[in-house]
């Protein structure tokens, strides 16, 4: 498991925030809106309210039962902080967030998202997108009124139909995946998936000899390389044999998702 974030080449700062845990399993992206550094502020308040919560969870053996219920109410909770300090701070109003959040556990992955942060899976030599974008733009590609090919030129692509932390309530949408030996897994900001298209994340997760940290190195930089318009962050996971739930999870996780 390995992070990466920058500022991209236009930005005058990373709103940008992530947070990853071998230990606990879990892996969390958010990507931050808003004036002055208030898009800062949200991603952060979600990456550590997500983070603590999840951390305290995991010691209790819980996500082995069930994991959907301890994510929506983590994150549920890291809503309502965005939301409460957006309306008692006036440098804050209208401040939010995207979130995509990774689990793993029992030989399996919970993905739970928000907005238009990504998670991407790499399995076989074949590159899925896993999560699909909560956006206008989404949406008309969903009702056939634009194609993929045009959507990667739209100037739509960045109006949320969801984010954490504008509303008092949040719609979180979350599946469940099996996971195999071999999986690579990316969270990634959309100042990743704008700047690099599906092809060339494939191919540089199809490179055997590349570490994950140079992989998520090379991301960012053909970001930066294609314009770096927008913050850029990355978070691989490697999947390198089965973590059953009997195991214990630190002893799984610390085995099956350490660094390469």
């Amino acid at each position: 498991m390995t992070s990466l974030t920058a500022r991209g080449r236009v930005r005058s700062q990373n709103e940008d925030s992530i947070a990853c845990d071998a230990g606990a399993g879990f892996a969390i992206l958010a990507d931050g809106m808003g004036g002055y550094n208030a898009g800062e502020v949200a991603s952060g308040i979600a990456v550590t309210v997500l983070a603590e919560k999840l951390k305290s969870v995991w010691l209790t053996g819980v996500y082995d039962q069930d994991s959907s219920k301890p994510i929506q109410t983590a994150i549920e909770e890291a809503n309502a902080a965005i939301y409460r300090m957006a309306q008692s701070q006036p440098q804050c109003l209208g401040m939010g967030t995207t979130l995509v959040f990774a689990l793993f556990h029992d030989n399996r992955i919970t993905v739970a998202h928000v907005g238009d942060s990504r998670l991407y899976r790499y399995r076989h030599e074949r590159l899925e997108q896993i999560t699909h974008d909560h956006s206008l733009l989404q949406e008309q590609i969903n009702l056939g009124l634009v194609s993929r090919e045009d959507a990667r030129h739209s100037p739509n692509k960045n109006l949320l139909t969801r984010a954490l932390g504008i509303g008092s309530v949040v719609d979180v949408e979350i599946q469940e995946h099996d996971v195999l030996p071999g999986d690579i897994y990316l969270l990634c900001s959309d100042g990743l998936n704008d700047m690099v298209d599906d092809e060339e994340i494939r191919h540089t997760l199809n490179l055997p000899e590349l570490p994950l940290e140079l992989a998520a190195q090379r991301l960012v930089q053909i970001a930066n390389n294609n314009g770096g318009r927008d913050n850029i962050s990355v978070i691989l996971v490697r999947i390198l044999q089965d973590f059953p739930a009997n195991h214990g999870l630190l002893s799984r996780f610390l085995t099956a998702l350490k660094k390469k």
